[in-house]
């Protein structure tokens, strides 16, 4: 798959088009190669055993080791041809270990004997050495007890990779068969799935094997004015996922409908491109909106996305001390801030957490890859500023002793680093419906999808766009706009919010590539929350030149 494919794939997530090489790294395989075992556990704990013994011999006073298999398929459609279908498989042994307070990093591809991976230590220890004598401040590691052998798996009902090809193209020819019966003039749709089989291993006395899998079910539909030449496009509305192909097969008691089609339990892609062909053609007649200030109700669809530019990302430990920069920049959410006790960042009905043990979400897992047990915690607490998202080695730094199980590798290759958990806004507590929320707004706009937007390298003064733009007028839906987007600063924004629909109304969005560090690397987080009410909030209209 080359770059020019991968970028016609679909509007993906901001990492999306700035990994277009790496998102599908690894050997091309048969498909029935997606289903072969790979390496015995036993096999994995002798590699693994190789390495620490190695590293400690060497004078490593700390060492994990990861073994990964990583596979990826993704299946590429336009209209009524398949315009790709590619199958990856990546294994090898990443050892991490510290010598003389200094980190040091190797690895080792298709790792198939103990020598192997002893070797990938010594070369770690190796390194470490030679960085120690650069060191300023010896890596302060929190404490972490060892786990064992223990294991985690995703709770998938249905392997993706158990279900033939031929049986994913039929779905996705049909979803765009349908678009184009109902008014689109084009379509592409594609499913990324991913099954990561991670074994971690270290001297602190954790094995721990996890199986973990993610898909995304995505299109994208565009819809010509014959006169005018002008087109719309409407995306997807579902959600990716840490699920199996059970996401795709609906039971009527599983999805949740209403305006919008979203799921968490199940997805129904072909009811969803069915109304994503009439929105589109809707839109080419939608009224243009008027700049100025409005009431926005937002859809968990579209909310996601402002919750991970604006929350997620500032929030991040290593953005806030500056240790991240050159990628999408560090953070306005600075320690003093946080040590103040009483920072501001929303109004008292915002409460976000993180959270990486969120059943189905993308970020899901037992344990992070530095073998911590994850977990939930309060990052805004009443709107009032509480924690961070931290790994190992910089808790000490917000004087805590344990780690918050926040760190990723994307691939064996690659170091561990500190990662977006799962952030999202909790629910209200007071029952409210969606329909309740409109019915007390008396001049506003209803936002569903994500759309464009940018955001400063403070994550701070942003602009989002959507998919789909409802005006509201005295309490009621008024009929479909168009170049809409609003603008704010994290702070203004989330000190707006007045109102959140109670829990029957929660719902996970998320970033399947979210691209983040030089090299860059590529996970999947999910942020979930209920329709949220933010007044006063300016919006403009994109079509119009200043």
């Amino acid at each position: 798959m080359n770059r020019r494919d991968f970028l016609q794939v679909a509007g993906l997530s901001t990492g999306a088009f700035l990994l277009a090489d790496r998102a599908v790294f690894g050997r091309s395989v048969a498909p029935e190669a997606l289903l072969e075992p790979g390496v015995d556990v036993a096999v994995k704990k002798r590699l693994a055993d190789a390495a620490l013994n190695a590293a400690k011999s060497k004078g490593a006073s700390y060492t994990d080791v990861r073994i990964g298999r990583y596979l990826r398929q993704f299946v590429i459609t336009r209209e009524d041809k398949v315009q790709n279908i590619v199958n990856t498989e990546s294994y090898g042994v990443g050892v991490r270990v510290i010598v003389d307070g200094c980190w040091g990093f190797a690895a080792v591809v298709d790792a198939k004997n103990e020598d192997q991976t002893a070797k990938a230590a010594e070369e770690a220890v190796a390194i470490a050495k030679a960085n120690a004598r650069l060191l300023k401040q010896p890596v302060q590691l929190a404490p972490q007890k060892g786990f064992g052998e223990v294991s985690w798996k995703a709770p998938i009902r249905k392997n993706a990779f158990e279900v033939p090809i031929k049986e994913k193209v039929d779905l996705l020819l049909t979803v765009n068969d349908a678009a184009l019966k109902n008014g689109a003039n084009y379509v592409n749709s594609v499913l990324f799935m991913v099954n990561e089989q991670k074994y971690f291993a270290s001297s602190d006395g954790s094995y721990i094997d996890q199986d973990i899998h993610r898909m995304w079910p995505t299109f994208t539909v565009t819809a010509i004015d014959p006169k005018t030449g002008k087109f719309e496009t409407r995306s997807e509305l579902s959600a990716p996922m840490g699920m199996g192909y059970d996401y795709l097969q609906v039971n009527p008691s599983d999805k949740i409908t209403g305006i919008t089609t979203r799921y968490n339990k199940g997805y129904d892609m072909l009811e969803d491109v069915t109304a994503a062909a009439k929105h589109a053609k809707q839109k080419l007649t939608a009224k243009s909106v008027e700049a100025g200030k409005y009431d926005l109700v937002l859809d968990p669809s579209h909310l996601w996305l402002t919750i991970h530019e604006s929350v997620g990302h500032p929030l991040e430990l290593d953005r806030v001390l500056g240790y991240e920069a050159n990628f999408a920049g560090t953070s306005f959410a600075t320690l003093d801030k946080w040590k103040s006790k009483n920072f501001n960042y929303g109004s008292k009905q915002v409460n976000l957490f993180a959270d990486k043990t969120q059943v189905g979400s993308l970020g899901a897992v037992g344990w992070d890859d530095e073998g911590v047990a994850c977990k939930q915690w309060d990052l805004v607490k009443d709107g009032t500023l509480v924690n961070y998202q931290a790994i190992r080695d910089q808790v000490h730094i917000i004087g805590e002793n344990e780690s918050q199980g926040c760190c990723y590798a994307d691939s064996w290759s690659s170091v561990q680093f500190q990662r977006m958990a799962n952030v999202s806004l909790a629910a209200g507590k007071t029952p409210l419906s969606v329909e309740q929320m409109i019915k007390d707004v008396k001049k506003g706009i209803y936002i569903i999808g994500d759309g464009s937007f940018s955001i400063d390298q403070q994550r701070y003064n942003f602009q989002f766009g959507g998919q789909l733009f409802y005006e509201i007028k005295d309490g009621q839906i008024a009929g479909m706009l168009k170049d809409v987007a609003y603008q704010s600063n994290t702070q203004e924004f989330w000190n707006s919010c007045v109102q959140i629909c109670d829990d029957r109304d929660y719902r996970l969005g998320g970033s399947f590539f979210d691209g983040k560090g030089q090299p860059m690397q590529v996970s999947a987080v999910s942020h979930g929350s209920s329709t949220t009410r933010f007044n006063g909030v300016n919006v403009i209209n994109t079509a119009r030149k200043i």
